[in-house]
């Protein structure tokens, strides 16, 4: 985690938001918050691939519910 007077880069926010925006199709799909955020701090490595490969969070999310 990073330290308090370390600013994040544009990069890490944007993955970062895309991740929460990820967590609440989770949600939607009928995982719990609990259980949304533990597979993404899980799946980090996983995600952030799809971030990159340029999916959406929906996407990701229902590739992520389809494997459940």
């Amino acid at each position: 985690m990073a330290k308090k007077n370390e600013e994040l880069d544009e990069e890490t926010l944007a993955v970062i938001q895309w991740c929460i925006e990820v967590e609440g199709y989770l949600v939607k799909g009928g995982a719990t918050q609990a259980q949304a955020q533990e597979f993404i701090e899980e799946e980090i490595e996983f995600l952030t691939d799809q971030f990159y490969d340029g999916l959406t969070p929906e996407e990701a999310a229902k590739i992520a519910l389809s494997d459940e």
